[in-house]
């Protein structure tokens, strides 16, 4: 979408959305880099070492194949499918699958626990879910809750009753499918988010979002694509940022995805995996780059051409470090799953400016606003909007009209975060406006842990914060006190921790567990976040 320049203003002046009436990802992102010649696509790396390599001619197949599968066990255009797994081949087949069957796929993070998956599967309202043996555990203790959901394929492992191994399925299907003729404005994906107050909201989005996508991959990866390159992220391809800020904008432009499944980020096995598979352009969140600067990384077979980094402010020392190791400016971007990748960077563009967002992603209108949607003056603080429509925003929240119309003021979406704008056109964050916590790269909702925790028989009430951290920004604080007959100690802490990780997510339990006498409220009986993080 982009032509190379070094003229910022200019690219940002010129540029013109061109989004077709008609436009499907699975024809997009495969098809036509099938043509038959071997073209690659992925490098998979497992866990054992191992390698396979899948073409696009492959893709296009093993999606066609279980567009099939899911066709003949009646699945209909605008019914849901369920992906519960992590960075596989068979994640993106799943998905294909279902964008070119007119289906909306909903990608699930596998270390979900049984709550959070169950809510997301209920409130979907999903037909079908392809896991592993790991998810299928999880999914056995919930699924008499779950009366929408008819068909569970595993990947690999034994196939249990009431559950379809997936490649077999794939292997007796036929190879022919017609992609349906999808307009660029249909249902693609829900992508759940956490906000602050009730229960994860799922942001629908139409097949038009990996166009919207691909202004700011092309900026921030420093004009994407060019000869050579090859994509990896150790961002979990359950989110929108492993997504669509790596997997499908890679594809796009027909550039291999490299994917591993590590079941916890190491900073040596990262650059040896970079070396070894050629790896040209990384999405690397920032705590990933902290922890590579801590373990003081260097491989000389590492020759990265461009570094895209998201989710919190690096900072003048780190953006230094990752420079003085790599040879290259990492380029920070700003988005949410609503509405993502709406801020950028790019050297040779602009300077870049330690603590700033960067500039507006071409063919994205960004300001600083009131609540009411009113464009305010620059250097003044305020929510950072994004004037609709365009590509990247979604279609709505999921079933949650409220929350839809709450999201938008006048012209604007709102993101909820605070910032501004300077007289150079730089934006930057200030705060968020309402309590999500930001750590190790998940924006994370306290309402859903809160939820969680006052299900556990100890706790009868339970506030939970953001707390500094030097590696992951912020690490998750719950405030807790106990129904009477309790007692305050660290094998309760320990208790609670655990109880979290198994009902909800093992990324959301709080690290540290605080008991308190009482927890201060407002009031209405609200309980005031604000006065426990001062206290730390």
């Amino acid at each position: 979408m982009l032509t190379e320049t070094s003229d910022y203003d200019t690219l940002y002046r010129d540029f013109r959305w061109d989004v077709p009436a008609q436009f499907n990802i699975a024809t997009a992102a495969c098809d036509r880099h099938a043509d038959g010649s071997g073209k690659l696509a992925l490098i998979f790396r497992d866990e054992d070492g191992s390698v396979t390599n899948t073409s696009f001619d492959e893709l296009r197949d093993f999606s066609r194949r279980f567009a099939n599968v899911l066709k003949a066990d009646g699945l209909a255009r605008g019914d849901r499918v369920g992906v519960f797994l992590s960075q596989s081949l068979e994640l993106p087949v799943a998905h294909l699958a279902a964008f070119r069957s007119g289906l909306v796929s909903v990608p699930l993070f596998t270390l979900f626990g049984e709550d959070a998956l169950e809510f997301r599967l209920a409130n979907s309202g999903a037909k079908a879910i392809v896991t592993d043996q790991t998810g299928w555990e999880k999914l056995t203790k919930i699924r008499e809750r779950l009366p929408h959901l008819q068909d569970i394929y595993i990947v690999g492992g034994d196939i249990h009753a009431g559950a379809k191994s997936f490649w077999q399925a794939i292997e007796e299907a036929p190879d022919e499918f017609a992609t349906v003729d999808t307009a660029a404005e249909d249902p693609a994906i829900i992508i759940y988010t956490s906000g602050t107050t009730g229960n994860p909201k799922g942001a629908l989005h139409a097949h038009r979002v990996l166009l919207g996508h691909l202004p700011n991959v092309e900026m921030a990866h420093d004009f994407f694509p060019k000869p050579g390159d090859i994509m990896w992220t150790p961002a979990d391809w359950a989110w929108i940022g492993g997504l669509f800020d790596a997997l499908f904008p890679a594809w796009y432009h027909g550039v291999p995805m490299v994917g591993y499944r590590a079941k916890k980020f190491d900073p040596h096995e990262a650059m040896q995996l970079m070396a070894d598979h050629k790896v040209r352009n990384v999405f690397l969140p920032p705590t990933a780059l902290k922890l590579m600067r801590q373990a003081d990384v260097k491989h000389d077979g590492v020759k990265l051409r461009s570094i895209f980094s998201g989710g919190e402010s690096l900072g003048g020392e780190l953006l230094a470090w990752v420079r003085a190791t790599f040879g290259v400016e990492v380029h920070e971007i700003y988005g949410q799953t609503e509405c993502n990748l709406v801020v950028g960077n790019n050297s040779k563009l602009f300077p870049i400016l330690p603590g700033s967002m960067g500039k507006a992603t071409p063919g994205f209108d960004v300001r600083i606003v009131d609540d009411q949607g009113n464009v305010l003056p620059n250097g003044t603080t305020g929510i950072i909007g994004v004037r609709r429509p365009n590509p990247c925003m979604m279609l709505q929240y999921w079933a949650n009209a409220d929350a839809t119309a709450k999201k938008y003021a006048g012209d604007f979406l709102l993101t909820g975060d605070l910032g501004k704008r300077d007289d150079d056109d730089y934006f930057w964050y200030m705060s968020r406006e309402d309590d999500v916590i930001t750590s190790a790269g998940y924006r994370i909702g306290p309402a859903e842990i809160e939820d969680t925790l006052i299900k556990h028989p100890a706790v009868a009430l339970a506030a939970v914060v953001g707390v500094p951290d030097p590696i992951r920004t912020e690490s998750v604080k719950a405030w807790i006190v106990l129904r009477p007959g309790f007692a305050a100690n660290d094998a309760l802490a320990r208790e609670i921790q655990d109880f979290v990780k198994i009902k909800l997510a093992a990324h959301e339990y709080p690290r540290i567990v605080q008991f308190a006498e009482s927890l201060p409220m407002t009031a209405t009986g609200k309980v005031l976040r604000r006065e426990l993080r001062k206290l730390g």
